[in-house]
């Protein structure tokens, strides 16, 4: 088992390789339909197994074929990882969609319009 901290690290390190792929090295034009970021790495503690969460920017369209090319091109991802960070065991790597962005702006978007209609009693008092 390895600490917290070593987790931490390497769960970094995996979210920045994996970020730097999307961006220069998968190929697949599913991966491209949609704007993807990595948004964290949820590492195991014995570090065997990584649950990537990536943001997609598109039409739901868009982010379906997203994941399917992810998806395809997790033994990619994962044979990369080897070779770019030394560990005995490369990670299992599954891609999973993070929608707390997109929430979020939904979210800030509805308490604006909250605060736009909200009367103002300023005014009266004067």
């Amino acid at each position: 088992m390895a600490n917290n901290r070593r987790v931490s690290r390497v769960s970094s390190l995996i979210k920045r390789e994996v970020s730097q792929m999307l961006l220069m090295e998968i190929k697949d034009d599913r991966v491209g339909a949609g704007m993807v970021s990595v948004t964290d790495v949820d590492l195991s503690n014995d570090l065997q197994h990584a649950r990537v969460f990536v943001s997609i920017y598109g039409s739901e369209d868009a982010k379906a074929e997203t994941m399917e090319g992810l998806r395809a091109s997790a033994g990619y991802v994962r044979r990369e990882l080897g070779q770019r960070i030394r560990l005995r065991r490369v990670p299992e790597v599954v891609f999973l969609e993070d929608s707390s962005i997109e929430r979020g702006d939904r979210m800030l978007n509805l308490l604006n319009q909250i605060e736009s209609n909200r009367p103002d009693f300023d005014d009266e008092e004067e």
